[in-house]
């Protein structure tokens, strides 16, 4: 937890540090840059002061500026020594700054602990250029650099990882920024592409006393690498002053809002950890990922994914390497975020497309190699309509609501259900709207109306192995069988279908009625 505090406090740091950026006043000029990056600063939290302010010809130059933030409990402070402002003389200026500097963060102990954790980060920056243009309304920044660097230079403290050094390098970063004002409202709109991200860690794992009965742990290491190519990302964010962000519901409904996407193409890592018990190595592939996320006054969406993505690991505790791999992963969601007057849409898709593990692990359930070794699918796509009656970005409103539901659902659209697996594939597709004022008809879901199409292939042979190898009980399995007697037709050699209807206050399976 201290690490990830610490890594998430220098960003507003560095942030400042690269950019200089925030309401517009009448010209570019390098004062009027370096005033806007003090706003800007004070907008996330941050103080920034200048040692000394000195124009030189065409060029504000602005020397020993520190950069100071705190947050619960963590402290970050930067200190550059120098950042040029020059007017070109061509309506933009041109900012540069010095080639590396430091960022210290010092995190406060929990209580009882005899002192807190302390890091210093080294930034480099060699060949930054920072080009600003624009007018009163709007400002554009484009950034270039061939190389930026983030090292992680020392860590000091009583639960401090020992010998812990991080190196992160990005090669070729180029991006634009556009930051704009709207009284109170900063707009920020951001692009970026960079060639590469290399990623090396190292750690020395200290020995920890054994638990009673336990062998000791450590000494041992551990170093990670990770490579990524082809980045790519897209910001837009609506940002009010630090003081109105802390309440998020007023903070959305007063106008904050945040959305992005990023991409990267082919990705490689190598994990190894050398402890008392022997070594552990994870390495693993990727063709590409993909993330994103948005949030405003009406919805929040998260989604995440990746193609082409293979891992392998060896550990003392198995005989065997495992491997996995798959073609592609997806998960996204949409869901509102606070009441509307109408129903709102709503999204869940997760999907695992090509699930592939090595033979060792199957054969550890499967040593007859009895099933189908073909790759496993799941998909589920479903989306719909629902009204919030709490703002669930409220944690008192939602403490006070205890059990009851947030809100009520109107519709549901079930585009995909696949599931393969062994042999065996389940499709289906459906469509359901929801009586909110029928709580009674279903036990106190909303009374539904409706149905869904089911077709599953190869489910009998897949059954019949199971029993075979013992994993499943005979009768369990003639129980399941009678049941889906009841609910589904047979329709070709060893295939099932069924739909399954609500209608009129019942329920119905191929037409029959079961409730």
């Amino acid at each position: 937890m201290k690490v990830r505090r610490l890594l998430g406090s220098t960003a507003p740091v560095a942030f400042a540090a690269a950019l200089c950026a925030a309401p517009a006043l009448a010209d570019v000029t390098g004062a009027a840059v370096w005033q806007e990056w003090q706003d800007l600063g004070a907008t996330y939290g941050q103080t920034i002061t200048a040692g000394g302010e000195a124009q030189e010809g065409d060029t504000l130059v602005v020397s020993n500026v520190a950069i100071a933030y705190g947050k619960d409990g963590t402290t970050a402070t930067g200190q550059i020594d120098e950042i040029r402002f020059r007017d070109t003389g061509a309506g933009t200026v041109e900012v540069t700054l010095s080639d590396s500097y430091p960022i210290d963060v010092t995190i406060d102990p929990p209580e009882g602990d005899a002192a807190p954790v302390t890091a210093r980060v080294l930034i480099s920056q060699p060949g930054l250029v920072i080009t600003v243009a624009g007018d009163d309304a709007e400002r554009t920044y484009d950034v270039a650099a061939p190389s930026i660097g983030i090292t992680l230079q020392e860590v000091t403290g009583a639960e401090a990882p020992t010998d812990l050094k991080v190196d992160a390098q990005i090669t070729r970063l180029a991006g634009t920024y556009i930051i704009g004002s709207e009284g109170e409202l900063t707009r920020i709109s951001s692009s970026l592409t960079a060639d590469s991200l290399g990623v090396d860690v190292t750690a020395t794992i200290p020995e920890t006393p054994p638990a009673e009965g336990e062998a000791p742990t450590g000494p041992g290491s551990m170093t990670m690498r990770l490579s990524m190519t082809d980045l790519a990302g897209t910001t837009n964010s609506t940002m009010l002053p630090a003081a109105d962000m802390a309440d998020m519901a007023a903070a959305l409904a007063k106008g904050f809002a945040s959305d992005g996407s990023f991409s990267s193409g082919a990705t490689t890592y190598d994990l190894a950890i050398t402890d008392a018990s022997g070594p552990t190595t994870i390495s693993g592939t990727g063709e590409s990922s993909s993330f994103g996320f948005g949030l405003n006054a009406q919805s929040m969406t998260y989604a995440a994914g990746g193609k082409g993505v293979t891992m392998a690991m060896t550990t003392p505790t198995l005989p065997f390497p495992v491997n996995l791999s798959y073609a592609e992963a997806a998960f996204n969601v949409l869901m509102p975020v606070g009441p509307t007057e109408q129903p709102a849409d709503f999204a869940l898709l997760t999907k695992l497309v090509d699930l592939k593990i090595s033979d060792e692990i199957w054969a550890m359930f499967d040593p007859t190699a009895q099933l189908p070794r073909d790759p496993a699918t799941i998909v589920i796509d479903a989306r719909g309509t629902a009204r919030l009656n709490k703002n669930i970005m409220d944690p008192a409103a939602m403490e006070a609501a205890g059990d009851t539901p947030p809100g009520e659902i109107y519709s549901l659209d079930i585009r995909e259900i696949l599931a393969r697996f062994a042999g065996a594939e389940l499709t289906g597709v459906g469509a359901f709207t929801f009586d909110n004022s029928d709580l009674v008809t279903y036990g106190g879901i909303p009374a539904p109306t409706g149905k869904i199409d089911l077709k599953l292939t190869g489910g009998n042979g897949l059954m019949d192995k199971l029993v075979a190898m013992g994993l499943v009980p005979e009768d369990q399995v003639m129980g399941l069988r009678m049941m889906l007697s009841m609910f589904a037709n047979a329709t070709g050699e060893d295939e099932l279908s069924s739909t399954l209807e609500f209608k009129d206050g019942g329920f119905f399976a191929n037409g029959q009625q079961l409730q």
